[in-house]
């Protein structure tokens, strides 16, 4: 065994003191380095995102991924409505246009766009449009141009439908439409008429006669077509074929038919009750020189006011009342159209033997007359009138 003095210590202690100095020494500069080089790394590491980071701010770095949008396009009356997805890194869009197909960048172009859609305009109607568009970055580099796409702005609905009926046949006619090169015609029985019900197609004409047809209201409505395809269909307009009368005809919007027979007042309104109408109202003076043109060759003729409950208070078989603040302006005794010249014949309405309380036109100047609304046991042909029948 071998035992150690206090002076042994002391010499190993010191060398081991010395070996702790050394490691020290080593250990510190390897430290440095290794913080060097990591804060190296890091310094590294900061400058790439910074650098990638001004790649992706930079609008201009975009050109190289840019990408065309995705069109589509909705024809209406006058113009066509443009839509496309927005593209990343894009500014601003053009979009190129023309009548004929095969767009390219050398089309009419509109420039400048900021949003994702645009509405084209003050176009001609019956006409195809086609389009492209393309997005632009900040370099003014465009991307490709979308796939190319059309639409069709439909010609305008034919004015003035206006239909006859009679003896199982209904004859229409309408305004020319410009640029049309035939018409189809949609109709049925019930009144909301629209492309998906029965069509009539090819017809070339401005005319066309609906022949073979049994008893019942018929509702038309028109279109013009051309090589860009169908328009804008018009507005409905309907006729009635009944054994109860003979002749029906379309004017503003409202069906008119006279009866088959000539009756009393009451059996008038009956009469165009049963059918659905009612002895027409007139409301304008226009609407009174259609009716005394259009029916007054069948004879004279019941429209529907009276004043049998009270002497001189004129109302209408529809319900409105005379001085109805205009709703069928006045009717009374010495009611004047608004150019001025009277509704009533002169001297009417009279109230001749206490008894006259109904209202017929019975010549063609289209003045009014009271007479006797039942005509039992009277031998004035004034009594037995046509009943002229309005529908709504």
């Amino acid at each position: 065994m071998i035992s150690c003095s206090p002076d042994d210590t002391e010499t190993v202690t010191k060398p081991i003191s010395k070996l702790g100095d050394v490691v020290s020494d080593v250990v510190d500069p390897v430290g440095d380095v290794v913080g060097d080089v990591v804060g190296g790394v890091g310094d590294v590491v900061e400058d790439t995102v910074e650098a990638a980071t001004d790649v992706v701010v930079d609008d201009s770095s975009c050109s190289s991924i840019i990408a065309a949008p995705s069109l589509t396009a909705n024809g209406s009356a006058g113009q066509v409505s443009l839509d496309w997805n927005a593209v990343g890194c894009a500014i601003s869009y053009t979009v190129f246009w023309d009548n004929s197909t095969g767009i390219s960048s050398s089309s009419t172009s509109i420039t400048g766009l900021s949003d994702d859609n645009y509405t084209h305009s003050n176009l001609d109607n019956g006409s195809t449009y086609y389009y492209k568009v393309a997005a632009i970055d900040a370099a003014n580099t465009s991307s490709d141009l979308s796939s190319e796409v059309s639409a069709a702005t439909p010609l305008p609905a034919p004015d003035n439908l206006s239909i006859s009926g009679a003896s199982g046949t209904n004859t229409l006619t309408w305004n020319s439409v410009s640029g049309a090169t035939s018409y189809t015609l949609y109709w049925d029985n019930v009144s909301v008429i629209d492309s998906s019900d029965t069509a009539i197609l090819s017809i070339t004409n401005e005319n066309y006669t609906h022949s073979s047809l049994s008893d019942g209201t018929y509702y038309y409505k028109v279109a013009a077509v051309n090589s860009s395809g169908t328009g804008t269909l018009s507005s409905v307009g309907s006729a009635i074929l009944s054994a109860s009368i003979q002749g029906s005809e379309t004017n503003d919007g409202h069906t008119y038919a006279i009866t088959t027979s000539a009756m009393n007042w009451e059996n008038a309104k009956i009469e165009a009750a049963s059918l659905g109408g009612y002895l027409s109202t007139v409301n304008t003076k226009a609407e009174n020189d259609w009716l005394t043109e259009t029916f007054i060759s069948y004879g004279n003729f019941w429209i529907g006011a009276e004043d049998k409950d009270t002497e001189g208070t004129w109302i209408w078989d529809n319900g409105t009342t005379s001085d109805d603040g205009g709703v069928t302006d006045n009717i009374s005794a010495g009611a004047k159209w608004p150019d001025g010249t009277l509704k009533w014949g002169s001297g009417e309405p009279n109230n001749s033997d206490s008894e006259e309380h109904c209202l017929t036109i019975r010549n063609s100047t289209g003045v009014w007359n009271d007479v006797i609304c039942d005509y039992s046991g009277k031998s004035s042909a004034y009594h037995i009138n046509y009943g002229v029948i309005e529908f709504d």
